[in-house]
């Protein structure tokens, strides 16, 4: 069965780094978004295995939305 999980991908001088903030400690690092997409796809599933099918339902029924804004600074 799939699910939908909500994803956080930063970028920074060594990289990718991702994190899903409904697993607490489900993150995960790569060279490209690629990489990076593919790691916390396979972290994400490995967690979800541990919980039990209410747990599973609980984290899978939030909808976090992320964007950017441009704001200016004086």
């Amino acid at each position: 069965m799939s699910h939908k999980v909500s994803i956080v991908i930063e970028k920074d001088e060594h990289g990718y780094y991702a994190y899903c903030p409904d697993l607490e400690g489900c993150q995960t690092q790569g060279d490209t978004v690629e990489d990076v997409m593919g790691n916390i796809k396979e972290a994400i599933e490995l967690y979800m295995e541990t919980l039990s099918e209410d747990e599973v339902k609980e984290v899978t029924s939030k909808e976090i939305l992320t964007t950017t804004l441009e704001v200016q600074v004086a």
